[in-house]
């Protein structure tokens, strides 16, 4: 533990802005999954609405340094494909 009150605040600094990188990364996941289950029982319209809540996620993810760049755009694009075979 640390002694000095300026590595005490940063502890709890880093502590929160972990716990909302996770939940942000959970959100991510748990957006990609909705969204894999509605083309699983191919609903069109939940999957359009599911993809567009995946794109935003992912997005803001991204432009947190959460995820890069580049796997950002292969999961769009994969699921963005999916998507539009149901069609």
């Amino acid at each position: 533990m640390a002694n000095i009150k300026s590595s005490k605040k940063a502890i709890k600094v880093i502590a929160k802005k972990t716990e909302n990188n996770h939940e942000l990364k959970a959100r991510v996941k748990n957006s990609i999954k909705k969204c894999e289950k509605a083309i699983l029982s191919k609903d069109i319209e939940a999957a359009t609405l599911a993809i567009k809540e995946v794109q935003k996620n992912i997005d803001s993810a991204t432009s947190k340094g959460l995820i890069k760049k580049n796997t950002a755009d292969r999961q769009k694009s994969r699921l963005n494909t999916k998507v539009k075979e149901m069609k």
